[in-house]
């Protein structure tokens, strides 16, 4: 009797470290998969940044051509793109916008350009994810002049 114990104890000692073996071959995988599938999410979560931020330079490119067509002029210089927003501009003006529409998704502000290039009255820009004019990937400016690009 005392030798079926000591067979079924080493069965179960046996069997034991079998699973712990197969639980660290599953949890290695598993954390090779969990890398791979987190590169690929990163690379698609920067190029939804990007085309919100195309997106929103439209939105301000429409208020921008509003606020030409209420005054007149585009927007001067020295304020740039805050006279779409208070205290510049009111809630009922029809180049109103928030704030808050003035930051790109990397919570940047978005510039605007008088004078842009090729006889252009004016660009809008997002300097990318590091904020700065250049830049590749990530930090790639998105310019009104190119939007479809």
């Amino acid at each position: 009797m005392n030798h079926q114990n000591r067979t079924s104890m080493s069965e179960f000692s046996t069997r034991r470290a079998m699973t712990f073996v197969e639980l660290l071959a599953v949890l290695v995988i598993l954390g090779l998969v969990a890398g791979v599938f987190t590169v690929g999410i990163a690379g698609k979560f920067n190029q939804s940044k990007r085309e919100l931020t195309k997106s929103q330079i439209g939105i301000i490119d429409g208020q921008v051509q509003a606020y030409f067509t209420q005054t007149g002029s585009w927007p001067p210089t020295d304020i740039g793109l805050m006279v779409l927003t208070t205290p510049e501009a009111t809630p009922s003006s029809a180049y109103f916008l928030k704030s808050d529409q003035l930051m790109d998704p990397w919570g940047n502000r978005f510039y605007i350009i008088i004078g842009a290039p090729d006889g252009h009255p004016y660009e809008i820009v997002s300097y990318g994810a590091d904020g700065q004019p250049g830049g590749t990937d990530a930090d790639e400016d998105l310019s009104s002049l190119r939007l479809r690009d």
